[in-house]
């Protein structure tokens, strides 16, 4: 993964956020809301892409709305000689898994997992369990999400 610059500028951070906001705005928007022509936006996007501060670009969908309705997070344990590398397989071997975050601590994971229903659910744990390196897993169904943050940090 390529290193961050050094120093954002802050710029840098109200373009990044402009893009968080908005991904398909155009430079010329971009180049409007913080003054630069859409030459110089296009020049620092690209310097943030290939520095790895911007990664990609994508679509926020709504899983319920393409059959996915249900969400939970799951606890993994894993036994204690598993290496990371093993715990982040899980992640690819189970389609349901959207993300997978690996911990310092108990637990050793945490996976979101999007189902189409309680039954896609359970396969998806009986997945996980048997993957043979998963000691334990408590599953924690979300009712409803109150926020989810598409924004920066402010600058210190």
């Amino acid at each position: 993964m390529p290193t961050p610059p050094a120093g954002l500028d802050h710029l840098d951070r109200r373009i990044v956020q402009l893009l968080l906001d908005d991904a398909r705005r155009t430079f010329g928007d971009i180049g409007v809301r913080v003054g630069l022509s859409p030459s110089a936006v296009k020049r620092r996007i690209d310097r943030l892409e290939r520095s790895g501060v911007i990664e990609g670009y994508t679509a926020i969908v709504e899983p319920g709305a393409l059959g996915e309705p249900v969400e939970a997070f799951v606890e993994l344990t894993f036994v204690g000689s598993a290496p990371v590398s093993v715990i982040e397989s899980i992640a690819e071997a189970v389609p349901q898994i959207r993300a997978l975050y690996t911990l310092a601590g108990q637990p050793d994971a945490i996976a979101l997992v999007r189902a189409v229903d309680v039954d896609d659910l359970k396969s998806a744990i009986d997945a996980i369990r048997r993957t043979g390196h998963v000691t334990g897993t408590k599953t924690s169904i979300v009712l409803g999400a109150v926020k989810t943050r598409r924004t920066l940090t402010p600058e210190a």
